[in-house]
C-alpha cells in the first residue's frame, strides 16, 4: 500500500525552510543586528563578495616560501560552479583569479557605479558562468549564512484609527471617516467591494517596499551614528562600520521614495518616530530569478515592457483609504525596483539589450532613476555578457567608458582544468584508457592553438629558448602553459629561477588577458577529443603519444597554421623526458641517511680552503678538506657544465649570511631543515637519479625481465633483477598512477627508445 501520509510528511519538511525565515518586528530585528552585524549591515556588493567566498577556497600558495611568489593560487570553485548544475563551468586557474581579484575590488570602499562586463568569444563559457553564478546567488539567498532583511510595512488598524470603536468593523469605521471628509463616493466604493459582510482588511495590511530597503535605511540619518554607537557591542566591527569606506553607505543612504513618502505620512499622524517604526518589519530578501525579485536576466530577444511604470492597485487603494488625511504616497515603481540590491544581468549585448545598456547610462552615472515625478535611487550589482565583436556598439559612448570594467572570460588556458572539461562530459573511466600524460598531452595541444605564438614576457625571462630544446619548444609555449597551471619546471636552470622574479612573473600572468581569443573552442576540444577518443580506444591498448601525435598530424595537414611548427615533435620529447623522470624516481634507492651526512659536511667544508682539516659540528665527521672532497660532492650536485668554484662560493655565501645566524642561531632549526639544505639535497638526488637506469640499459635480461613481470616466465630470472624490476613497476603504479599494464608498456618504451642515453648527451652538449 502507498505510504500517502508519509510522503506527504516529506513534503512539509522539505518546505521548512519558510518556518527558519519569520517577519521580524523592528525591535526582534535590531537583536539579530546587534549578533550578527556583519550579516545584517551589508550592500549588494559585500553581499556579492561574502557568497564568493562561501562557495569558493583558496588553496595554499604552492611557492609561499618563494620571495618572489605573486600569490598566483589555486581556487577551487566547484560549489560555485559544478555541484549541483545541469552544465558545470568549469573556472581555470587564470580566470578563478581574474574573478577574485574583481570580487575583492567589489568588497572594499566605497563603491562607484558601475556595469561590469564579461566578455569572451564564442564557446568560451560566458552563459553557463553567469547562469550558474545567479544560480548559486539565489540558493545563497536561502541560507542562514545568506539570509538579509527588506522592509515590509505593517499598518495596523489600531495604529491609524485608534479612536473609532464605536463601529462592528473597520470597513465601517472607514466609510465613516471618508464620509465626514467629504468622500462619500470613495466610502461607497469601498462598500461595494466588500461583499456579504466580509471585511476589506483586516487587523492589519503590509505593504512590502518595492525597493527591498534594508530596514536600518529607515532610522534617521542624522542620528545613526549615535544610534548604532548604543546598539552595538561588538566593538571590533563598530570600529569597522565607523571607519572603513565600504560601510559609508550605512550613513548616506536614504529610503526608496516609496517608504520615505510613507514614513512622512505616518509621522504626520503620529509625530513620534518610534510609533512609526513600530510599523516597519524585516523579512527575509529571498532572490527568485523566475519572477524577477533580486535577479532580472534579461535575454536578446526579450522586449521592452509595455508600461515602464508598474503600480499595485490593491496596495495603491489600500494605502489612499488608510492614509487619506496625510499627502498621497504613490506606490509606483520601475523594474529596475525589483533587483535593487540585488543582481541585474544582460545575456550577451545586441539586439534588445543594446537598448537596455543605453538606458543604464544615467543609472550608473547617477544611481537615479525617473519614474513619472518620483526619482528612484537603484542600487543593483550591473552585470553583463559581450561578445568581442558586439564592442563596437560602445566605440562612441566615451562618457561611458569609465563606467565600464572588463573582466575576460577566453578559452580555458590551464591544461588541469581542461582535462576536467574531458572527463565531466565523456567520464573519469576515460583515464583508464590512456598512458599518464597522454590525456594532458592532448589539452597541451588544444591549448597550443590558443596561446599567441611569440611571447615578450617569457622571451625577456629566458633569453636563449634553445637551451631548452630538450624539453620545451622554441616558442616556449609548453613552458608558458606550466606556469599558467601554477608549476615552476624543475627542469629550469638555477640562473633562469634566480631570475624568474616577481615582475617577470606578473608579466607572464598578464598576457593570459590577450591569449585564449583565438583557436580551438571549447565545443571544438569536445568534438575533437570525442573523434580521438572514438578512434582510438581499444580494450587491450592503452592509448599512447604515437597515437595522439598521428592523430594530430592528420589536423595539421588540413590546416597548417593550427599549430606552430615543430609543436608535435616538442610535445614528444617532453613527454620522453617526463616519463624517463617517471621510471627513474621508481627504480631509485639509495642510502638516505648517508646523502643527508654528505651534504652536512659540505655545507660545513665550504667555510674552509683547501689542505685543512676540521671536524663537522654537524655529525661529528672529521673531514680533510681537499678539492677532491668537493669535487666527490660537487659531482652529485652540478651537471659537466656548471661552473663549480661559483656554486661553492654561492653556497660559503647563503650558509654565511643565512643559514648559520638566521635559520641556525636565531630560528633554532636542525640543519636539515634550513632551506640551503632543502635545496642542495634537491640538487643531489636530482642527479642520482638521471644516472640510475645506466647499469640497466645493456642488460638484455633487464628488458626480459619487465616483459615477463607478472608471468610464470619472471621467475627465472635471477633474484637481483626480480628485486629490481618489481621494485620499479610497484613505483609506477604507487606514485604515478599507471595500471600493471601501464608501467610495462612504459618501461619498455624507456628501454627500446633508449631515453637515458638520449637526455643524457643532450644534457652534455
Amino acid at each position: 500500500m502507498p505510504n500517502v501520509s508519509q510522503a506527504l510528511k516529506n513534503i512539509q519538511q522539505s518546505e521548512s525552510e519558510w518556518k527558519q525565515h519569520p517577519t521580524l518586528s523592528f525591535s526582534e530585528f535590531l537583536e539579530e543586528l546587534s549578533l550578527h552585524p556583519e550579516r545584517v549591515i551589508r550592500n549588494i556588493y559585500q553581499y556579492y563578495a561574502d557568497m564568493f567566498h562561501t562557495y569558493v577556497t583558496a588553496d595554499q600558495d604552492e611557492y609561499h616560501d618563494d620571495p618572489e611568489s605573486i600569490n598566483y593560487v589555486n581556487y577551487d570553485s566547484s560549489r560555485l560552479f559544478v555541484e549541483n548544475s545541469d552544465r558545470p563551468f568549469f573556472a581555470d586557474r587564470l580566470f578563478a583569479n581574474r574573478l577574485a581579484r574583481h570580487v575583492e575590488s567589489l568588497s572594499v570602499g566605497a563603491q562607484q557605479n558601475k556595469i561590469y562586463i564579461f566578455e569572451g568569444p564564442h564557446g568560451s563559457g560566458k552563459s553557463t558562468f553567469l547562469n550558474n553564478l545567479l544560480r548559486k546567488f539565489e540558493e545563497y539567498s536561502r541560507t542562514s549564512e545568506g539570509k538579509r532583511y527588506e522592509t515590509v510595512w505593517r499598518l495596523k488598524r489600531d495604529h491609524l484609527f485608534g479612536g473609532m470603536h464605536s463601529f462592528n468593523n473597520l470597513t465601517d469605521r472607514l466609510a465613516w471617516y471618508l464620509e465626514n471628509e467629504g468622500k462619500e463616493d470613495l466610502a461607497e466604493e469601498m462598500r461595494k467591494a466588500c461583499k456579504n459582510g466580509d471585511e476589506l482588511l483586516g487587523d492589519h495590511i503590509e505593504i512590502a517596499c518595492p525597493s527591498h530597503d534594508n530596514p536600518i535605511l529607515h532610522i534617521p540619518k542624522n542620528a545613526r551614528r549615535r544610534f548604532f554607537d548604543d546598539l552595538l557591542e561588538n566593538e571590533e566591527f563598530k570600529w569597522k562600520l565607523f571607519t572603513e569606506k565600504k560601510y559609508e553607505w550605512v550613513f548616506l543612504d536614504t529610503p526608496c521614495t516609496v517608504c520615505m513618502s510613507l514614513y512622512q505620512s505616518l509621522m504626520r499622524l503620529h509625530n513620534d518616530p518610534r510609533k512609526v517604526l513600530d510599523m516597519v518589519y524585516a523579512r527575509p530578501y529571498i532572490k527568485n530569478r523566475r519572477v524577477g525579485e533580486g535577479i532580472s536576466v534579461y535575454n536578446p530577444g526579450d522586449k521592452p515592457l509595455s508600461e515602464a511604470v508598474l503600480r499595485n492597485e490593491m496596495v495603491q487603494r489600500s494605502l489612499d483609504i488608510l492614509l487619506s488625511d496625510s499627502d498621497r504616497v504613490d506606490y509606483i515603481y520601475s523594474s529596475y525596483a525589483k533587483t535593487n540590491d540585488g543582481i541585474y544581468a544582460l545575456m550577451d549585448i545586441k539586439s534588445h539589450n543594446t537598448e537596455r545598456l543605453m538606458e543604464l547610462h544615467n543609472i550608473i552615472s547617477d544611481g537615479v532613476h525617473k519614474v513619472e515625478n518620483t526619482e528612484e535611487y537603484v542600487n543593483s550589482l550591473l552585470l553583463a555578457l559581450m561578445n568581442p565583436e558586439d564592442k563596437m556598439m560602445l566605440k562612441d559612448l566615451q562618457a561611458f567608458s569609465d563606467r565600464i570594467e572588463y573582466i575576460n572570460v577566453p578559452y580555458i588556458l590551464d591544461l588541469k582544468t581542461e582535462v576536467e572539461i574531458y572527463r565531466n562530459t565523456f567520464g573519469k573511466h576515460i583515464d583508464e584508457s590512456f598512458l599518464p600524460r597522454v590525456l594532458h598531452n592532448f589539452a597541451r595541444v588544444i591549448i597550443a592553438t590558443r596561446l599567441h605564438t611569440k611571447s615578450e614576457a617569457m622571451l625577456d625571462w629566458i633569453g636563449d629558448p634553445g637551451k631548452y630544446d630538450t624539453y620545451c619548444d622554441q616558442n616556449l609555449q609548453l613552458l608558458k602553459m606550466e606556469i599558467y597551471t601554477g608549476h615552476i619546471p624543475k627542469w629550469l636552470s638555477e640562473e633562469d629561477l634566480k631570475s624568474f622574479t616577481a615582475k617577470r612573473r606578473q608579466k607572464i600572468i598578464a598576457e593570459s588577458e590577450r591569449d585564449g581569443w583565438k583557436g580551438l573552442s571549447g565545443r571544438d576540444s569536445l568534438k575533437m577529443f570525442n573523434e580521438f577518443y572514438a578512434d582510438y580506444f581499444s580494450e587491450d591498448k592503452l592509448i599512447d603519444m604515437s597515437m595522439l601525435v598521428k592523430f594530430f598530424k592528420k589536423y595539421c595537414k588540413q590546416d597548417k597554421n593550427i599549430l606552430p611548427p615543430g609543436f608535435l615533435d616538442s610535445v614528444q620529447k617532453m613527454y620522453n623526458y617526463g616519463i624517463l623522470q617517471e621510471v627513474k624516481e621508481s627504480l631509485y634507492y639509495y642510502n638516505e641517511a648517508q646523502i643527508s651526512r654528505s651534504i652536512q659536511n659540505y655545507m660545513f667544508a665550504v667555510n674552509f680552503e683547501p689542505g685543512t682539516i676540521e671536524t663537522c659540528r654537524f655529525t661529528g665527521d672529521k673531514i680533510e678538506v681537499t678539492d677532491e672532497f668537493f669535487q666527490r660532492i660537487e659531482s652529485k650536485l652540478l651537471s659537466q657544465r656548471s661552473n663549480a668554484k661559483a656554486f661553492r662560493a654561492d653556497v660559503q655565501k647563503k650558509y654565511t649570511s643565512v643559514t648559520l645566524p638566521q635559520e641556525i642561531l636565531r630560528d633554532n632549526l636542525d640543519i636539515t631543515k634550513t632551506s640551503l639544505f632543502k635545496q642542495l639535497h634537491s640538487k643531489y638526488i636530482h642527479n642520482l637519479k638521471e644516472k640510475v637506469l645506466e647499469p640497466f640499459l645493456k642488460n638484455e635480461n633487464f628488458r626480459m625481465a619487465v616483459k615477463d613481470f607478472g608471468s610464470e616466465s619472471f621467475k627465472t630470472y635471477d633474484k637481483k633483477i626480480r628485486y629490481d624490476v618489481t621494485y620499479m613497476i610497484e613505483n609506477l603504479q604507487k606514485k604515478f598512477q599507471y595500471s600493471h599494464q601501464g608501467a610495462k608498456e612504459i618501461c619498455i618504451y624507456v628501454i627500446d627508445n633508449n631515453l637515458a642515453s638520449f637526455f643524457s648527451r643532450q644534457r652534455d652538449l
